[in-house]
């Protein structure tokens, strides 16, 4: 039991996570009680196959019949030494464009990669540079029927001072924010890039130690209705 829980989180848990469900047939593994507890306690659901029905959904019934083929071709064409093509085969079938993910496998991990890196970019800024400061509304708080419909994303610029450690800056704050710290983590900051002169004024918003804010309309700026073929929507400008 002990071996085969740690083989399962090494081999299963590291890599995926813990699993919606598991598609298996009735080897004494995955029958004994353990492996149902365990599962029951980590949520997952067991589909066991049987030899009527050795399926349990269509993607996983394309799957195998696809593998079955190719295996039997390769033992067809290789006969007693069509093990030492298994790799060749592996590598065939992720070259193949598969209907279902609309490309091949590995097509699919090279776009996963290259999308995981833009994402995971360092974010790095010197002293000097210029940067908008992450703020929420305060919780409990809703305007307009929706949620975060006005509410500014960030604020600023502030000038960064120096560097504090890897991953957090000190900044310059106006005296409105006098009640805040003035060193953020770097997931609280970007880049200025805008015209400084768009931004959101300091005295328009009231914000506490943690950077919450209340959301109020200053005034009605002006009034629309939007014509559809079957109705008439008000529409309200507010500051």
């Amino acid at each position: 039991m002990e071996t085969l829980t740690r083989l399962y989180i090494k081999e299963i848990v590291l890599w995926y996570g813990v699993l919606i469900s598991i598609i298996s047939d009735h080897d004494i593994h995955f029958t004994s009680i353990f492996w149902q507890t365990m599962q029951s306690a980590l949520g997952t659901q067991l589909d066991m196959s049987t030899s009527y029905h050795p399926q349990t959904d269509r993607q996983s019934e394309r799957t195998i019949q696809t593998l079955e083929d190719i295996l039997g071709a390769c033992v067809i064409d290789f006969g007693k030494g069509s093990e030492r093509h298994l790799p060749l085969v592996e590598f065939s079938y992720n070259n193949s464009y598969h209907a279902n993910i609309k490309a091949a496998p590995f097509e699919l991990r090279d776009r996963q990669r290259r999308y995981a890196n833009v994402r995971q970019k360092p974010l790095e800024f010197q002293v000097r540079d210029r940067v908008m400061l992450k703020v929420s509304p305060r919780k409990g708080v809703i305007r307009f029927r929706k949620r975060g419909k006005l509410n500014p994303r960030y604020i600023g610029p502030f000038k960064i001072l120096k560097r504090v450690g890897l991953v957090a800056y000190t900044l310059e704050l106006p005296k409105e924010l006098s009640n805040v710290h003035s060193t953020f983590h770097i997931s609280n900051l970007k880049k200025c890039l805008s015209d400084e002169s768009l931004v959101i004024p300091m005295k328009e918003l009231r914000l506490d130690d943690k950077l919450n804010f209340v959301e109020e309309p200053i005034e009605i700026m002006d009034r629309d209705v939007k014509q559809l073929k079957q109705s008439r929507i008000p529409i309200i400008k507010v500051r």
